[in-house]
């Protein structure tokens, strides 16, 4: 179990890394699309045709953070109570709720766009705190002998 933690919350935070990606590339996507005359709107959004590639970059980061991350992430959380990890429920509740703040961040952005910010700097926390979730998790299950020191040193 131990190592399923520490796998999961290494998958979080290499699912901030693709959300980055995404967004990144439905960006410039957009970018050079517009620069060529395009127009983005609800419409075009919402056409069964592409209006440009990259805009599967938005797609992706849609589902990825509603859907995707906040799956792991609780799953991670349930795989906590499990995996006896000192500290691990309370890394992995942090995971959580940093997620849940995420996807909020990001619906709320619709509306008030300087929310945007704080969704990319909330991303930075939650790529920090699964990656100290992950560490704190051993790389194997403690042998008889050693689970009687572990957290005793």
């Amino acid at each position: 179990m131990r190592k399923t933690y520490r796998i999961l919350a290494y998958v979080v935070a290499a699912e901030v890394v693709v959300q980055a990606i995404a967004i990144a590339w439905f960006v410039a996507g957009l970018g050079n699309w517009v620069t060529g005359g395009g127009v983005l709107d609800n419409a075009a959004i919402e056409s069964d045709d592409m209006a440009f590639p990259e805009l599967y970059g938005l797609i992706v980061h849609g589902i990825n953070g509603s859907i995707v991350v906040p799956v792991i992430a609780l799953a991670l959380l349930i795989v906590a109570f499990f995996a006896k990890i000192p500290g691990g429920i309370k890394w992995a509740v942090i995971v959580l709720v940093l997620t849940v703040l995420q996807g909020q961040l990001g619906y709320l952005g619709h509306d008030y766009p300087a929310a945007g910010g704080v969704h990319g700097l909330n991303a930075l926390a939650l790529f920090t705190v699964a990656l100290v979730a992950a560490r704190r998790a051993p790389a194997r299950e403690p042998r008889p002998a050693e689970a009687a020191t572990v957290g005793n040193g």
